[in-house]
C-alpha cells in the first residue's frame, strides 16, 4: 500500500521539525534511481518537499549537487529549514514557498526536477502546473522525476492502492491516483518523453521523463 500517514512532530527535535515515516521507508530506493539520472553538478529543484527529510537525505548522498526544496505550506517550509539547520547542510538552499499551480516559479534554473508523493495528494491542476513549469525551466536532456502510486492501463491495481484511493477521495474529491497514460500525455504536451517506469516498494512507481530538444 502506498504511504498515507501524515507527518508527525519530531519529539526529539525542535517544534518546527516534522517527521514523515514514509521518507525512512522509501528514501534509499529513490536514491538508487537518482544515482542513475541526476547530473554531476547543478541545482536540483524539489517540488512539494514536505517535511524536508528527503531533501536533507539527498543532499547528504549527493554532496556535489545543490538542492532547492520548496513547498506551498509555510509549516513545511519551517520544517525544511529546521532539518537543514539540524544537519548543517551547506548544499541545501533555503526553502521556497512555492505552489505548483503558481503562474511563475521564482527559482534558479534547475538541472533536474524531483516531485515525490505530490501528484496524488493534490488537484490535477497541480500536475498541469508542474509539467508546464518544468517544460519551461529544464534544458533539453534534463530529467523530471516523479515518485508515488499510479494506475496503469491493463495492469491490475493492488488492493492497498485501491484502499488508498478511497481514503484520498474521502479527504478531497480532487485528489486521487493518476493514470500513467495521462501523465505521459501531459508530459508530451510540455516537451517531455518518458524514459522509464520503475517498480518501487509498497506498490509505488518511479516515472522518469526527459526534456526533448
Amino acid at each position: 500500500m502506498a504511504d498515507s500517514k501524515p507527518w508527525l512532530v519530531d519529539e526529539a527535535s525542535s517544534a518546527e521539525q516534522r517527521h514523515a515515516p514514509a521518507t525512512m521507508r522509501n528514501r534509499d530506493a529513490i536514491v538508487e534511481i537518482l544515482r542513475d539520472i541526476l547530473p554531476d553538478t547543478g541545482t536540483i529543484l524539489e517540488i512539494a518537499s514536505g517535511t524536508g527529510e528527503h531533501a536533507v537525505y539527498f543532499g547528504q548522498q549527493f554532496a556535489d549537487l545543490i538542492f532547492q526544496p520548496s513547498d506551498p505550506d509555510p509549516e513545511c517550509c519551517q520544517s525544511i529549514a529546521a532539518w537543514t539547520k539540524r544537519e548543517a547542510m551547506a548544499n541545501i538552499l533555503p526553502p521556497k514557498q512555492l505552489d505548483a499551480q503558481a503562474p511563475e516559479w521564482d527559482v534558479p534554473q534547475p538541472a533536474a526536477i524531483l516531485c515525490i508523493n505530490m501528484v496524488h495528494i493534490s488537484p490535477w491542476e497541480s500536475s498541469i502546473g508542474l509539467m508546464d513549469k518544468a517544460g519551461k525551466l529544464l534544458e533539453p536532456g534534463a530529467p523530471l522525476y516523479l515518485y508515488g502510486p499510479y494506475l496503469r492501463k491493463d495492469v491490475e491495481t493492488a488492493q492497498g492502492n485501491l484502499d488508498f484511493e478511497r481514503s484520498l477521495k474521502s479527504r478531497d474529491l480532487r485528489w486521487g491516483l493518476r493514470n500513467v497514460e495521462d501523465m505521459d500525455a501531459l508530459a508530451a504536451r510540455n516537451g517531455f518523453v518518458r524514459e522509464s517506469l520503475i517498480e518501487m516498494p509498497a506498490n509505488n512507481i518511479s516515472l522518469i521523463y526527459r526534456k526533448q530538444a
